[in-house]
């Protein structure tokens, strides 16, 4: 990174550097440009300048030049201007957005970004961007949802102009970039599809043969119905179409008396993404004894997710009627998407 700015200008000649936040993706290569610029201030919030002194404490931070800002501090770079947009919690506390006043640009930090690998620069130039757009929020942003939205009515009081969004992460929005501040808008509301998504794990065969009639009954009550099978599939993907549902069911066999490890992990990843207005039914096999429907419903229990449907309880593997009985779940699901 020195050697590409040192084609452009002498390093030791920068005055400013604005540290939109503090996280080690963002800010592990400051100790390195503050040695051959070391006469440079940066500009960061109070929680950032605090962030920045506790991570680089031995990098000799205490000498760095600090000037602490907040939203509206705007900062002359010749002929042009910065403005500085607190973004707290989006998705760290001491997170800042800045805008270019004159080009109308707002680097967005965090926001709006994508986990892209390409050599590509704008959103045109790639495709499916709106696709990764939805999964680097619904993997990352989810639990700030409320924060984002009122995050994006300050933004709209300050009247800004924006052309183009660069966030940290990702290809540059240029090609309409209203489009992604709307779909953030969306997503952080909570609006969901008509869609149901089945999500489980086996050992033997059991739980997924059920967890395959549940979806038939979905696509019986005509409902669109996504099974996802947790050793198989992406987490990912998957949080993203579970933002994008109303209702799913978990199943899992029992496994030493609980759930099966990969739904205990993803319960757990689940739980800390704080999903809204989400509806959840469970389903499992066992063999002597059973334990993993009780443990998925105990681990969902503090959440704000509705509990719908009896849960669904096999033993050994699952006889006509038992796959019967999933089928008829599975419409019952469908019908509850679509209500």
């Amino acid at each position: 990174m020195i050697e590409r700015i040192s084609r452009i200008v002498d390093p030791s000649k920068i005055d400013y550097i604005v540290a939109n936040h503090v996280e080690m993706d963002h800010s592990s290569a400051l100790p390195r440009v503050l040695e051959v610029a070391p006469n440079a201030k940066i500009f960061a919030t109070e929680r950032g300048k605090t962030g920045l002194n506790e991570y680089y404490a031995e990098s000799g931070c205490s000498g760095w030049n600090f000037e602490t800002v907040k939203t509206g501090d705007e900062l002359k770079i010749g002929k042009r201007t910065l403005m500085f947009i607190e973004a707290v919690m989006l998705h760290w506390p001491d997170s800042m957005q800045t805008y270019l006043k004159e080009d109308n640009i707002l680097f967005s930090n965090d926001a709006f970004g994508q986990h892209i690998a390409t050599s590509k620069r704008f959103d045109d130039q790639v495709e499916d961007v709106m696709e990764d757009a939805a999964i680097y929020f619904a993997n990352i942003l989810t639990p700030f949802s409320s924060r984002i939205l009122k995050h994006l009515e300050t933004v709209g009081k300050l009247g800004l102009q924006i052309d183009m969004i660069a966030p940290s992460h990702g290809v540059i929005w240029r090609n309409d970039p209203q489009r992604i501040i709307d779909a953030y808008a969306k997503w952080a509301s909570g609006a969901s599809e008509q869609k149901v998504l089945v999500i489980y794990d086996s050992m033997w065969g059991s739980t997924e043969m059920m967890a395959k009639a549940i979806a038939e009954g979905v696509r019986a009550s005509g409902t669109e119905v996504v099974l996802f099978h947790l050793r198989k599939n992406d987490w990912s993907m998957l949080i993203k179409e579970l933002m994008e549902c109303r209702v799913f069911a978990l199943g899992s066999p029992t496994m030493h008396n609980g759930m099966f490890f990969t739904m205990g992990g993803f319960l757990t990843y689940l739980k800390g993404l704080r999903p809204k207005d989400k509806k959840v039914s469970f389903f499992g096999s066992y063999g002597w004894g059973g334990g993993a429907i009780r443990q998925m419903e105990e681990a969902l229990k503090n959440t704000k997710m509705e509990f719908v449907e009896e849960p669904l309880k096999v033993k050994f593997r699952p006889e006509r009627q038992d796959l019967e009985g999933c089928r008829q779940l599975g419409i019952k699901l469908g019908e509850i998407a679509r209500s």
